[in-house]
């Protein structure tokens, strides 16, 4: 590879091309030559922003999370319009269509990765918590909305919505599945608290 080149934003263009590897190749194929190689850079461009590779791989964890905040911050603002289901089924197919399912498969596989977002997020898996906060705001701006029932436990259904999501797409072998398979998944689970009305 050359050593001369200039990279524009090399964090960047290492995570992009961490994540196509996630997404072509599985946890498995990440390694810190696969990663530049990837990038199109020599191997010592990664090791000249990161402490080394698990520190990459803690701040593409962490990066991924902050760019979930876009997402969150979309689905809120979609409250009261279209539909509660439609709304959520949009939002979960965005989510784990993305590098989500492969993001988590990496914490599953790495014991240090692990253990360093540990230390900063000691509950839950990361991610996939932050997913879960992102549906439950969303629902909590739904109640406050009255789409959906004044005693709807938010924070319940994230979890499950993300769970259930979760086992939807994380079978990376077979082809993602089919927008009324999410559709019907969460119109069951949000079945008891939605205004049918609105539905």
């Amino acid at each position: 590879m050359p050593t001369g080149v200039a990279m524009r934003d090399a964090r960047r263009q290492l995570f992009d091309a961490a994540e196509r590897l996630l997404l072509r190749d599985g946890p498995n194929a990440l390694t810190s030559r696969a990663v530049t190689d990837e990038a199109g850079c020599a191997k010592g461009v990664l090791h000249r922003h990161f402490a080394d590779f698990d520190a990459f791989l803690t701040e593409l964890v962490l990066d991924r999370i902050d760019r979930l905040e876009l997402q969150a911050t979309a689905l809120r603002q979609s409250a009261g319009t279209g539909t509660v289901d439609g709304n959520l089924t949009d939002a979960l197919t965005a989510l784990f269509e993305s590098v989500a399912v492969a993001i988590v498969g990496l914490i599953t596989f790495r014991d240090e990765l692990r253990d360093r977002l540990r230390k900063t997020r000691p509950a839950g898996v990361p991610l996939l918590t932050e997913a879960a906060a992102m549906i439950a705001s969303y629902l909590a701006a739904e109640r406050e909305l009255g789409r959906i029932a004044a005693d709807a436990d938010v924070q319940t259904l994230g979890l499950t919505l993300i769970g259930a999501g979760h086992l939807l797409f994380a079978d990376r072998e077979s082809t993602p599945p089919e927008p009324g398979a999410v559709h019907r998944m969460v119109t069951t689970v949000i079945a008891d608290v939605v205004q049918r009305r609105l539905l």
